[in-house]
C-alpha cells in the first residue's frame, strides 16, 4: 500500500515540488487548500488531478481535524505560515496565529488521532537573526522579526517539547533562503528577475531595492524539500538546517541576474542615493528605496549543513549561478511570449471603417 503524505503550504513554492517529489516516490498525496477567489493551483497544474484535496487552513481547528482524519496520512509536511518576513512587522499578530498557534492545532490534533504520524516543521533561518555566522544546530537563536519570532516559539513548544515529552516524531529543519522560479513575486529575489526581464523587454524602466549589501545563503527549493522527504525516512527525530554553506549579496544576486540578460551595470554613488546604469545607455536601472529597509534587518545569513550532509547524505545540487538562471529564463520564456501575444492580438485585429 502506498504511503499517504499530507502537506499544509500545498499551492506553495515549496508545497508544489515536494507534492511532485512525492508522488514520483508513489506516494498517495493529500493537500490542505485555503478557499481563494483566484485559482490557488497555478503552480499545480499538471499534477492537480493526483492530488487529494482538503480545504481549511491552520486556524480552523475543525477543518484540521476533518481533513487529516479523512487523509489518514503517515506522514505530515507543515510548510503554511505566514512567510514574508517584512509583512511580519506590519501583522505581526496574524504572523502569531498561523505560525505560532496554527502549529499548536496541528500537532494536537495529531496527538488525539494518530501518534505515530511522522511530522515535519518547517523552521527558518531567520530565527538565527543576529547570531554571527556560519549558523548550525548549535547556534543560539537571536530573531529580529515577528516572524522569527513566531517560528522560534512553535519550534521550542512544539516540535522540541512534544518530542521530548510526548514521544512525537517531529521533525524541524532550519532551511536557509530557497528560490525558484515559483517564488512568489514579493520576494526580493523574484522581484530582481521579473523587474529585470521586464526592463530588457521595455516594459519597465527601473528596478526599486533595499538594502543591497544583506547577505543571504541562497539555494534551489527543489533541493531543499529533499531534505524534509529525507528527515522523515530516519529512525530518529532530528533538526536539521539545510543551507549551500555559501552566501551572496543582495547586490550579487542583481548582478546574477543581470549578466545572465547581457544587462551591463556600472555602479555609482553611496548608501541611500546609490544607483546602477545601464553602461551602454546611462539609463538608471537600479536604484535605492529607503522605504523597502526592514525595521530591523537581519545582515548575515549562512548556513553550515555538515549535518545534513553526514546524517541524511543530503546535498545541493543547482549552483548559486544556475538559480539566477534559471529564475531569469523562466521569467524572460514567460514575459516574452506575453509580449508576443499581446502584438500579435493588437495588429491582427480588424480595422473598423468610420
Amino acid at each position: 500500500m502506498a504511503k499517504r503524505a499530507f502537506i499544509t503550504g500545498l499551492t506553495g513554492q515549496d508545497g508544489s515540488y515536494l507534492a511532485e517529489l512525492l508522488l514520483q516516490k508513489g506516494y498517495e498525496v493529500h493537500g490542505l487548500v485555503r478557499r481563494s477567489s483566484n485559482d490557488p493551483f497555478v503552480r499545480l497544474s499538471e499534477i492537480k488531478k493526483n492530488i487529494r484535496i482538503h480545504y481549511g487552513d491552520l486556524r480552523d481547528l475543525g477543518a484540521l481535524h476533518r481533513a487529516l482524519s479523512a487523509a489518514a496520512p503517515d506522514e505530515i509536511y507543515n510548510l503554511a505560515a505566514q512567510s514574508d518576513v517584512g509583512i511580519s512587522f506590519k501583522c505581526p499578530e496574524e504572523t502569531m496565529e498561523i505560525n505560532y498557534y496554527g502549529v499548536g492545532r496541528l500537532v494536537n490534533v495529531v496527538m488525539e488521532l494518530n501518534s505515530a504520524i511522522c511530522i515535519y516543521q518547517a523552521s527558518t533561518s531567520e530565527m538565527f537573526g543576529k547570531t554571527n555566522p556560519p549558523q548550525n544546530e548549535k547556534s543560539p537563536f537571536q530573531p529580529v522579526s515577528p516572524y522569527g519570532e513566531a517560528k522560534l516559539k512553535a519550534y521550542e513548544d512544539y516540535v522540541v517539547n512534544y518530542r521530548e515529552k510526548h514521544g512525537l516524531f517531529i521533525c524541524s529543519g532550519f532551511l536557509f533562503n530557497h528560490e525558484s522560479p515559483r517564488r512568489g513575486e514579493h520576494f526580493v529575489t523574484r522581484k530582481i528577475t521579473l523587474s529585470l526581464v521586464k526592463i530588457k523587454l521595455g516594459l519597465q524602466d527601473t528596478l526599486e531595492l533595499g538594502n543591497l549589501e544583506a547577505r543571504r545563503d541562497w539555494g534551489f527549493a527543489g533541493d531543499y524539500v529533499r531534505a524534509m522527504w529525507q528527515m522523515l525516512q530516519q529512525n530518529k527525530a532530528d533538526d536539521y538546517v539545510i543551507a549551500t554553506g555559501q552566501d551572496h549579496s543582495v547586490r550579487d544576486f542583481v548582478k546574477a541576474a543581470a549578466k545572465a540578460l547581457n544587462i551591463s551595470l556600472l555602479w555609482e554613488g553611496k548608501g541611500l542615493e546609490e544607483v546602477g546604469k545601464n553602461k551602454e545607455n546611462g539609463k538608471v536601472v537600479v536604484r535605492i528605496n529607503k522605504d523597502f529597509y526592514r525595521p530591523v534587518e537581519v545582515d548575515h545569513l549562512l548556513g553550515d549543513s555538515n549535518k545534513a550532509r553526514t546524517v541524511l547524505g543530503w546535498q545541493p545540487k543547482v549552483s548559486f549561478d544556475e538559480l539566477v538562471s534559471m529564475m531569469v529564463e523562466a521569467d524572460l520564456k514567460h514575459y516574452s511570449r506575453d509580449l508576443v501575444h499581446h502584438e500579435n492580438t493588437f495588429f491582427n485585429q480588424p480595422s473598423q471603417s468610420k
